[in-house]
């Protein structure tokens, strides 16, 4: 036991103070940034317009955070994107294990994900449209649409490319092949599938945007297109900002899960 407590315990010792310089780098670029812009515009070197000062777009985050308009927006172009990203993970994720278990799903789905895959998704929204409505309906199935087929591509694979001999051990050692889907096929798989999902989780951010600025209504997209048409340009840079911290959370919930789920395989100790 006590080897095995030293060797969780130095890994920990080693990663912490590399965390902590890097937020401290990434910090550093972010202030520097922010510095850089507020001062270009404060000396003329750009136009305030087109550049608006830094701290006007704060104030104006400010003021709709105490109004409540930016948690609306917030929480409407989140929901849409998770929804959208959790409803392409469950179908995505079985398909892409039945295309590369079963020959008959690989035969019949491989080319139509190799055809959708590289295909400008944005391009499906007036179809949409048709088809359903401007609301939540259609923006969330355009999310699943974009979703959907990085989720595939990576579980099929990370399914198909699994070591033959932890199968063969396991069979050897008994494990039903019900089984073996849970027990090996799946862990081994695991670290590709969720790549898969850090892929499409910022597609899926983008996505739900830009369907906002394209059919309009409440989100982030929408305030920020509302804004452009006013001439308001603080509102459209407070928009950025906007979808810039939320999408850094929503990426960085997503990372701690995969450490969580990943607490066992090598790339923790790194």
């Amino acid at each position: 036991m006590s080897a095995l407590e030293a060797g969780h315990v130095r890994p920990a010792a080693r990663s912490g103070p590399r965390f902590g310089t890097g937020l401290l780098v990434q910090t550093g670029v972010l202030l520097a940034l922010f510095a850089l812009w507020e001062a270009s515009t404060r000396l003329g070197l750009a136009h305030p317009f087109l550049l608006p000062p830094l701290s006007d777009v704060l104030v104006r985050l400010y003021q709709d955070a105490i109004g409540g308009a930016v948690f609306v927006d917030l929480g409407l172009t989140l929901y849409r994107a998770l929804t959208g990203f959790l409803i392409a993970a469950a179908l995505g994720i079985p398909l892409g294990i039945l295309m590369a278990r079963t020959k008959f799903f690989g035969w019949f789905f491989e080319p139509l994900i190799s055809i959708g895959f590289p295909m400008p998704k944005v391009a499906f929204v007036p179809i949409f449209i048709l088809w359903f409505d401007i609301y939540d309906t259609s923006k969330i199935i355009m999310v699943v649409f974009s979703c959907f087929f990085p989720i595939v591509m990576a579980t099929h694979a990370g399914t198909k490319n699994v070591d033959k001999w932890p199968l063969w051990s396991a069979r050897a050692l008994g494990t039903k092949e019900s089984r073996l889907l849970w027990e090996v096929i799946l862990p081994l798989a695991s670290p590709q599938i969720l790549t898969g999902l850090q892929i499409a989780l910022p597609v899926g951010m983008i996505t739900t945007v830009v369907t906002e600025m394209l059919m309009g209504g409440r989100g982030v997209g929408g305030a920020m297109i509302q804004a452009g048409r006013f001439a308001d340009s603080v509102g459209v840079f407070a928009g950025i900002i906007e979808i810039a911290l939320l999408g850094m959370l929503v990426i960085r919930g997503l990372e701690l899960i995969r450490a969580r789920l990943l607490i066992w395989h090598p790339e923790a100790r790194h």
